[in-house]
């Protein structure tokens, strides 16, 4: 992919046409699962537990099961940020690489994979209040370069980001796609006007979701959209964690209204701007536990539910084909 994104004209040529073709999701497989749930529990017994085993089974072409579970974390720099969130944002990299951070102990006590991109810590991306994040040439390259994080036969995926401290990126993207008032999208007052001032800088040229994927996010976003697509063609179900994964999922939405249909977000964090970003999405978190930890961890539970909802139908229903 990383070749063809310059192949046909403009570098953002492919990545519509990827959008353009995506296949839905594979009814006969929910029914099937539909109609254990009712051999289970009852016409309405497993709730959204049984919700979840009918999305791992749309979107995987078979009967519900998690064995080859991969945690994915993107984390990029910003201009905007500053020097000393640039740093931080280093460091919570150095924590997990060194296993010292809560994703690594929900992981290894799981059996979770779990991977970080570092996507050139050390070359922010340009203050989006000022000037485009990325070309498009380089934003259609890390869009392929997160398709690749969607390797090895996996079954189920989290999508996430390590940027605690870049709201104002994702909340640029909602202002861009959704309109306002800015407070819908982030509660920082810093964070709202870098927001508001990027997108009036850059004006109606992002009515485009992709040009505002390149003007207004980063290369953590970037990625993140590229996942979820590789995702989506490779039959993976994905959860969604944080808000660069929800505004990648905004980028992609807008492209086409079933381009996220294989995504759930994981987790709400209990603050309005995630409630809004959530019903933007028309999305319903799966778990709701008010937490702030923003690298993962609600993710890697989300999947521990997951795997759960599986287990509760037993012996492994035949694969659907």
């Amino acid at each position: 992919m990383a070749n063809a994104a310059t192949a046909t004209g403009l570098p953002f040529d492919d990545i519509r046409t990827v959008v353009q073709n995506l296949s839905g999701g594979d009814e006969r497989a929910v029914a099937a699962v539909a109609v254990r749930n009712d051999e289970l529990f009852g016409a309405e017994g497993a709730g959204r537990l049984g919700k979840l085993c009918e999305w791992l089974a749309a979107w995987s072409g078979k009967s519900p099961s998690v064995t080859r579970p991969l945690v994915a974390l993107f984390a990029g720099t910003h201009a905007a940020q500053g020097a000393q969130a640039q740093g931080n944002v280093a460091a919570q990299i150095a924590r997990i690489a060194q296993g010292g951070a809560p994703i690594n102990h929900i992981c290894s006590s799981q059996e979770l994979g779990l991977k970080v991109f570092d996507l050139a810590l050390a070359y922010p991306v340009a203050n989006i209040a000022e000037d485009a994040a990325l070309s498009e040439r380089d934003c259609a390259a890390t869009i392929a370069f997160g398709m690749e994080a969607v390797a090895g036969g996996l079954d189920l995926m989290v999508a996430g980001s390590c940027m605690p401290q870049a709201g104002f990126s994702p909340a640029a993207i909602f202002l861009a796609l959704h309109g306002g008032p800015v407070t819908k999208w982030t509660d920082d007052p810093g964070d709202a006007a870098i927001a508001i001032a990027a997108v009036a800088f850059h004006d109606s040229a992002t009515r485009d979701p992709l040009e505002a994927l390149r003007r207004l996010g980063g290369r953590e976003t970037a990625a993140i959209a590229g996942a979820i697509l590789a995702a989506r063609v490779q039959h993976v179900p994905l959860f969604l964690d944080g808000r660069q994964a929800m505004a990648a999922a905004a980028v992609l939405q807008a492209l086409d209204a079933d381009a996220i249909s294989h995504c759930m977000l994981a987790q709400g964090h209990g603050s309005m701007v995630d409630r809004c970003m959530a019903e933007a999405l028309g999305m319903v978190p799966l778990l709701d536990l008010s937490m702030r930890l923003d690298s993962g961890e609600g993710g890697a539970l989300a999947m521990m539910m997951a795997r759960s909802a599986a287990a509760m139908h037993g012996a492994e229903l035949s694969a659907i084909t």
